[in-house]
């Protein structure tokens, strides 16, 4: 259970990752307009954090996109490599 855990904490953290740099905001930007510590995001970039709906729910708004699309995405990856 654990690894699974620490797989989708990657996964998501990846697609963090994707989005950010796709809307153009480096990690120190994207962390403020989050209202969050760049060193919080790249934990979370990194998979090694674990993030509250409140965290998620922010990032989705920074990154102008529903949260449920976020989840969507993870859940797409997670198909994709069970």
């Amino acid at each position: 259970m654990k690894n699974r855990d620490n797989k989708l904490k990657q996964q998501f953290g990846e697609i963090i990752r994707k989005l950010r740099l796709d809307s153009g905001l480096s990690q120190e930007e994207f962390a403020h307009q989050c209202g969050l510590h760049r060193t919080y995001i790249g934990s979370i970039e990194r998979g090694e954090k674990n993030v509250t709906l409140e965290t998620a729910y922010k990032i989705a708004k920074t990154l102008d996109t529903p949260l449920s699309h976020l989840l969507l995405l993870l859940e797409h990856e997670n198909d994709i490599h069970e």
